[in-house]
Protein backbone atom coordinates (compact mmCIF):
# COMPACT_ATOMS: atom_id res chain seq x y z
CA UNK A 1 0.00 0.00 0.00
CA UNK A 2 1.46 3.47 -0.82
CA UNK A 3 0.10 6.76 0.83
CA UNK A 4 0.61 10.17 -0.32
CA UNK A 5 0.96 13.48 1.89
CA UNK A 6 0.30 16.45 0.26
CA UNK A 7 1.85 19.15 1.41
CA UNK A 8 0.44 22.84 0.66
CA UNK A 9 2.08 26.31 1.30
CA UNK A 10 1.39 26.37 5.15
CA UNK A 11 1.16 22.66 5.83
CA UNK A 12 2.76 22.03 9.24
CA UNK A 13 1.56 18.63 10.04
CA UNK A 14 2.99 16.92 6.95
CA UNK A 15 5.62 15.33 9.26
CA UNK A 16 3.26 14.27 12.22
CA UNK A 17 1.35 12.56 9.08
CA UNK A 18 4.38 11.17 7.51
CA UNK A 19 5.78 9.47 10.53
CA UNK A 20 2.21 8.28 11.81
CA UNK A 21 2.28 6.05 8.86
CA UNK A 22 5.83 4.97 8.92
CA UNK A 23 5.25 4.64 12.91
CA UNK A 24 1.91 2.44 12.65
CA UNK A 25 2.17 0.63 9.53
CA UNK A 26 5.23 0.95 8.03
CA UNK A 27 4.39 1.11 4.89
CA UNK A 28 5.32 3.55 1.79
CA UNK A 29 4.84 7.09 1.93
CA UNK A 30 5.65 10.10 -0.23
CA UNK A 31 5.20 13.97 0.47
CA UNK A 32 3.05 15.33 -2.70
CA UNK A 33 3.51 19.16 -3.42
CA UNK A 34 0.36 20.62 -3.97
CA UNK A 35 1.25 21.37 -7.83
CA UNK A 36 1.06 17.64 -8.58
CA UNK A 37 -1.01 16.34 -11.21
CA UNK A 38 -0.93 12.39 -10.97
CA UNK A 39 -2.21 10.72 -7.55
CA UNK A 40 -2.31 7.22 -9.50
CA UNK A 41 0.44 5.64 -7.79
CA UNK A 42 -1.21 6.10 -4.41
CA UNK A 43 -4.10 4.13 -2.62
CA UNK A 44 -4.50 6.50 0.45
CA UNK A 45 -4.42 10.29 0.47
CA UNK A 46 -3.68 12.15 3.20
CA UNK A 47 -4.77 15.64 3.59
CA UNK A 48 -2.64 17.03 6.89
CA UNK A 49 -3.31 20.12 9.20
CA UNK A 50 -1.80 23.68 9.04
CA UNK A 51 -2.52 26.92 7.61
CA UNK A 52 -2.58 26.53 3.89
CA UNK A 53 -1.58 29.52 2.08
CA UNK A 54 -2.02 31.36 5.12
CA UNK A 55 -5.70 30.46 5.76
CA UNK A 56 -6.64 33.92 4.25
CA UNK A 57 -9.62 34.44 2.83
CA UNK A 58 -10.79 31.61 4.63
CA UNK A 59 -9.85 27.85 5.61
CA UNK A 60 -8.86 25.83 2.71
CA UNK A 61 -10.60 28.33 0.30
CA UNK A 62 -7.69 28.76 -2.14
CA UNK A 63 -6.16 25.38 -1.64
CA UNK A 64 -9.44 23.87 -3.24
CA UNK A 65 -8.13 25.57 -6.47
CA UNK A 66 -4.85 23.85 -6.32
CA UNK A 67 -3.65 21.74 -9.53
CA UNK A 68 -3.88 18.67 -6.91
CA UNK A 69 -7.22 18.65 -6.02
CA UNK A 70 -8.59 17.72 -9.26
CA UNK A 71 -6.87 14.70 -8.75
CA UNK A 72 -7.54 14.47 -5.39
CA UNK A 73 -11.46 14.77 -6.38
CA UNK A 74 -10.70 11.52 -9.14
CA UNK A 75 -9.19 9.34 -6.28
CA UNK A 76 -12.08 9.76 -4.14
CA UNK A 77 -14.17 8.57 -7.17
CA UNK A 78 -12.45 5.81 -8.01
CA UNK A 79 -12.89 4.89 -4.32
CA UNK A 80 -9.28 5.68 -3.12
CA UNK A 81 -9.41 6.27 0.62
CA UNK A 82 -8.81 10.32 1.43
CA UNK A 83 -7.92 11.46 4.88
CA UNK A 84 -8.26 15.35 5.56
CA UNK A 85 -7.26 16.39 9.08
CA UNK A 86 -7.71 19.69 10.10
CA UNK A 87 -7.36 21.93 8.20
CA UNK A 88 -7.59 18.77 5.66
CA UNK A 89 -11.06 18.58 6.52
CA UNK A 90 -11.23 21.94 6.15
CA UNK A 91 -10.14 22.05 2.38
CA UNK A 92 -12.54 18.52 1.88
CA UNK A 93 -15.50 20.76 2.44
CA UNK A 94 -14.04 23.77 0.72
CA UNK A 95 -13.74 21.22 -2.15
CA UNK A 96 -16.98 19.78 -2.10
CA UNK A 97 -15.57 16.40 -1.27
CA UNK A 98 -17.69 16.38 2.10
CA UNK A 99 -20.95 18.33 2.96
CA UNK A 100 -21.02 21.41 5.22
CA UNK A 101 -18.75 23.69 6.57
CA UNK A 102 -15.91 24.84 9.43
CA UNK A 103 -16.60 28.43 11.00
CA UNK A 104 -14.79 30.19 13.56
CA UNK A 105 -14.94 28.42 17.19
CA UNK A 106 -17.64 29.45 19.00
CA UNK A 107 -15.43 30.80 21.71
CA UNK A 108 -13.77 32.45 18.93
CA UNK A 109 -10.53 31.67 20.44
CA UNK A 110 -7.79 28.68 19.25
CA UNK A 111 -8.25 26.06 21.07
CA UNK A 112 -5.30 23.13 21.78
CA UNK A 113 -5.51 20.95 24.48
CA UNK A 114 -6.66 17.03 24.55
CA UNK A 115 -10.71 15.73 23.36
CA UNK A 116 -12.23 13.33 24.04
CA UNK A 117 -14.25 12.21 20.81
CA UNK A 118 -17.20 9.24 21.05
CA UNK A 119 -16.67 6.81 17.56
CA UNK A 120 -20.18 7.25 16.19
CA UNK A 121 -19.60 4.84 13.16
CA UNK A 122 -16.87 1.94 12.99
CA UNK A 123 -18.09 1.11 9.84
CA UNK A 124 -15.65 2.77 7.66
CA UNK A 125 -12.40 2.14 6.07
CA UNK A 126 -10.65 4.56 9.08
CA UNK A 127 -12.79 3.78 12.09
CA UNK A 128 -13.36 -0.46 11.71
CA UNK A 129 -10.68 -1.13 14.45
CA UNK A 130 -12.70 0.51 16.95
CA UNK A 131 -15.79 -0.31 19.26
CA UNK A 132 -19.17 1.33 18.43
CA UNK A 133 -19.83 3.99 20.82
CA UNK A 134 -15.85 3.45 22.20
CA UNK A 135 -14.24 7.10 23.94
CA UNK A 136 -10.85 7.78 22.61
CA UNK A 137 -8.58 10.84 24.00
CA UNK A 138 -7.00 12.86 20.45
CA UNK A 139 -5.66 16.28 20.60
CA UNK A 140 -7.11 19.41 19.16
CA UNK A 141 -5.31 22.57 17.67
CA UNK A 142 -7.57 25.01 15.57
CA UNK A 143 -9.43 28.29 15.49
CA UNK A 144 -12.71 27.76 13.13
CA UNK A 145 -12.92 24.14 13.68
CA UNK A 146 -17.15 24.89 14.40
CA UNK A 147 -18.66 22.40 12.12
CA UNK A 148 -21.58 23.33 10.40
CA UNK A 149 -24.44 22.36 7.81
CA UNK A 150 -27.94 23.24 7.19
CA UNK A 151 -31.25 21.57 8.84
CA UNK A 152 -31.41 19.42 5.11
CA UNK A 153 -27.98 18.24 5.01
CA UNK A 154 -27.73 17.40 8.72
CA UNK A 155 -30.84 15.05 8.16
CA UNK A 156 -29.12 13.63 5.11
CA UNK A 157 -25.71 12.69 7.35
CA UNK A 158 -27.71 11.29 9.87
CA UNK A 159 -29.86 9.31 7.64
CA UNK A 160 -26.96 7.81 5.62
CA UNK A 161 -24.47 7.55 8.88
CA UNK A 162 -21.69 9.78 7.65
CA UNK A 163 -21.23 11.38 11.32
CA UNK A 164 -17.96 9.44 12.57
CA UNK A 165 -16.44 11.29 15.23
CA UNK A 166 -18.64 13.42 18.13
CA UNK A 167 -16.93 15.37 20.80
CA UNK A 168 -17.90 14.80 24.48
CA UNK A 169 -17.32 18.53 25.46
CA UNK A 170 -17.74 19.84 22.36
CA UNK A 171 -14.90 22.48 22.23
CA UNK A 172 -15.63 24.58 19.28
CA UNK A 173 -19.82 24.95 19.36
CA UNK A 174 -20.00 22.03 16.52
CA UNK A 175 -23.65 21.28 15.26
CA UNK A 176 -24.41 18.51 17.21
CA UNK A 177 -21.02 17.88 18.74
CA UNK A 178 -19.92 16.46 15.57
CA UNK A 179 -16.02 16.58 15.22
CA UNK A 180 -15.76 13.74 12.19
CA UNK A 181 -17.36 12.84 9.16
CA UNK A 182 -17.24 10.90 5.84
CA UNK A 183 -19.05 10.89 2.24
CA UNK A 184 -21.53 8.97 1.30
CA UNK A 185 -19.69 6.62 -0.02
CA UNK A 186 -17.49 6.25 3.11
CA UNK A 187 -14.20 6.47 1.23
CA UNK A 188 -13.46 10.11 1.90
CA UNK A 189 -13.02 11.21 5.66
CA UNK A 190 -12.45 14.45 7.62
CA UNK A 191 -11.98 15.24 11.01
CA UNK A 192 -10.85 18.07 12.82
CA UNK A 193 -8.96 16.18 16.17
CA UNK A 194 -5.33 14.99 15.04
CA UNK A 195 -5.00 11.07 15.13
CA UNK A 196 -1.44 11.78 13.83
CA UNK A 197 -0.41 13.42 17.23
CA UNK A 198 -1.78 10.12 19.42
CA UNK A 199 0.16 7.58 17.91
CA UNK A 200 2.71 6.58 21.03
CA UNK A 201 2.06 6.74 24.74
CA UNK A 202 4.69 9.39 24.99
CA UNK A 203 2.52 11.69 22.32
CA UNK A 204 0.27 11.33 25.39
CA UNK A 205 -2.49 8.82 24.03
CA UNK A 206 -1.89 6.78 20.91
CA UNK A 207 -5.40 5.97 20.63
CA UNK A 208 -4.63 7.44 16.57
CA UNK A 209 -3.42 4.35 16.23
CA UNK A 210 -5.96 2.33 15.28
CA UNK A 211 -7.20 4.96 12.13
CA UNK A 212 -3.98 3.93 10.71
CA UNK A 213 -4.12 0.15 11.32
CA UNK A 214 -7.91 0.53 9.81
CA UNK A 215 -6.69 1.88 6.34
CA UNK A 216 -4.45 -0.79 6.03
CA UNK A 217 -6.44 -3.70 6.60
CA UNK A 218 -9.10 -2.08 4.79
CA UNK A 219 -6.85 -1.44 2.11
CA UNK A 220 -5.77 -5.35 2.70
CA UNK A 221 -9.23 -6.94 2.51
CA UNK A 222 -10.29 -5.10 -0.64
CA UNK A 223 -7.68 -6.30 -2.59
CA UNK A 224 -7.55 -9.71 -1.47
CA UNK A 225 -11.56 -9.48 -2.54
CA UNK A 226 -10.31 -8.55 -5.96
CA UNK A 227 -7.82 -10.73 -6.29
CA UNK A 228 -10.07 -13.76 -5.21
CA UNK A 229 -12.83 -12.38 -8.17
CA UNK A 230 -9.56 -12.98 -10.54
Amino acid sequence: MKFAVIVFPGSNCDIDCYKAVEDTVGESVDYVWHTATDLSAYDCILIPGGFSYGDYLRCGAISRFAPVMSEVAKAAEQGKFILGICNGFQILTEAGLLPGALRRNMSMKFRCHDTVLKVVNNDTPFTREYSKDEEITIPIAHGEGNYYCDEETLAKIKANNQIVFTYSDNPNGSLDDIAGICNERGNVMGMMPHPERAVDTLLGSEDGKRMFTSILKSWRDLHDAAANVR
